[in-house]
């Protein structure tokens, strides 16, 4: 089972552009937008059961609006 196929993503909460699941170098996730580069928080796993549930958690995260946007204004 691919982990990262039944999970579901709202649009971004900022800009409405799509969400990506980003795994960073093998120790922690994120949802990302494609558009506006709004994030969730980084949240690290130690092994594949872990990395499983850090990326529900950032999904959860990412669907309540809990998001970082680093852009002028926003």
């Amino acid at each position: 089972m691919d982990t990262f196929m039944d999970i579901e993503l709202n649009d971004c909460p900022v800009c409405r552009g799509p969400a990506m699941i980003e795994e960073e170098a093998g120790w922690c996730v994120c949802i990302t937008c494609a558009d506006c580069g709004s994030m969730t928080a980084e949240i690290p796993f130690h092994n594949e059961e872990e990395k499983k549930q850090a990326i529900r958690i950032s999904a959860d995260l990412w669907n309540l609006g809990k998001v970082v946007n680093t852009a002028p204004g926003t």
